[in-house]
């Protein structure tokens, strides 16, 4: 049986994802900054996720996950930094530090401060699974074309940029764990006030995918469809 972590499993991409691999037959740790709200809302078919809390910007908080799910199992075969925010909008010219701070604590530091205390765990899988769940906005490429005018704000973008080259770091600097970076794509959660294109069980196609995927390589960055530019 496979154990996975999802940060960010409260709602949204998050827990759709997570009920999809429970639906596999996995365990799956639903970390959440508010456990009882998520477990008032699970019934038995949803099978095996166990809400557990974690707030991502928070070290006590995580190092108490940490200590829990030890508690739970001995080994993670996939961990999934999924939790983000959108953070200030506001555009280049005028964005301040303190404009990028919220986005950067939880969609770059977050998933720094999680995986560093996690790799002993995934480490003990047969094959350990980083998923980063970023977004096109991140993409340098698609960024310098057309999706620039669609979104000109300096936050989230430049936050998910940052954590694509983190994923890239990780992927070849740590090679015994398969590093995939995702991109779900534009879809109607709570994130965008439900504007997306997607359904949010098409926007956790590529999460599962990875969570799934044993082969590799490490370091890619796909969507639904196959490779996203980086």
């Amino acid at each position: 049986m496979s154990t996975a972590l999802i940060t960010g499993a409260s709602r949204g991409l998050g827990v759709v994802a997570a009920r999809r691999l429970a639906a596999q037959g996995w365990t799956v740790l639903a970390g959440c900054r508010e456990p009882a709200r998520l477990a008032a809302t699970l019934t038995a078919a949803d099978g095996d996720i166990r809400p557990i809390p974690l707030d991502v910007t928070d070290d006590a908080s995580v190092e108490a996950t940490v200590k829990e799910v030890s508690a739970h199992t001995d080994t993670l075969d996939v961990l999934v930094n999924n939790a983000a925010i959108v953070g200030v909008m506001s555009e280049p010219a005028v964005a301040s530090v303190e404009d990028l701070r919220a986005a950067y604590e939880t969609n770059v530091f977050g998933p720094v401060r999680v995986t560093r205390p996690f790799l002993p765990l995934l480490r003990r899988s047969a094959v350990p699974r980083l998923v980063m769940v970023s977004s096109s906005l991140g993409s340098l490429a698609e960024m310098s074309d057309w999706r620039w005018d669609n979104h000109p704000h300096l936050a989230y973008p430049s936050a998910k940029a940052a954590l694509n080259m983190l994923s890239v770091m990780y992927a070849k600097t740590v090679p015994d764990v398969l590093v995939t970076v995702v991109n779900p794509g534009f879809t109607a959660t709570d994130l965008n006030d439900h504007q997306g294109t997607q359904t949010v069980e098409e926007g956790t196609d590529a999460i599962v995918a990875a969570a799934l995927d044993t082969t590799g390589p490490s370091g890619r960055f796909l969507d639904r469809f196959g490779t996203v530019p980086w």
